[in-house]
């Protein structure tokens, strides 16, 4: 049996119990923190305010009332947690290189180079002229 939990939509139920909680009970006894992990490594992207949502379940409060202290707890505890669940499969970004920053003969002092064959091109899209 399911029960309706405060805060929490029909979206946030659904993911909810696909991870295994239900009740009011089974999220005391997971924690907030905890079944927002689960729920993020089931595979779905909540945002934060689910995290708020849970916790404001347990404590029996509207969400936007836990105060700012707990929620930057709760948001330093969700990043590190979070940070450990692996990449999605065939969905990993590669990782950025150093960035390096190039000077043109202009900001040296020098003159720009001649205008080349493409710079006076224009786009059929551009012109409004279909090939």
């Amino acid at each position: 049996m399911t029960e309706k939990l405060r805060n929490i939509g029909p979206k946030g139920m659904a993911w909810l119990r696909q991870t295994g909680v239900r009740t009011l009970d089974d999220l005391r006894a997971v924690g907030a923190l905890a079944a927002y992990v689960r729920v993020r490594r089931a595979g779905f992207k909540p945002s934060l305010n689910l995290l708020y949502a849970l916790e404001g379940a347990i404590l029996d409060c509207h969400w936007q009332s836990i105060p700012d202290t707990r929620r930057a707890e709760l948001i330093g505890q969700a990043e590190v947690e979070v940070a450990k669940l692996p990449q999605p499969k065939g969905r990993r970004m590669p990782v950025a290189g150093p960035v390096t920053t190039t000077h043109t003969e202009e900001e040296d002092g020098g003159s720009l180079p001649e205008p080349d064959v493409f710079d006076s091109f224009e786009s059929p899209i551009e012109t409004g002229n279909e090939p």
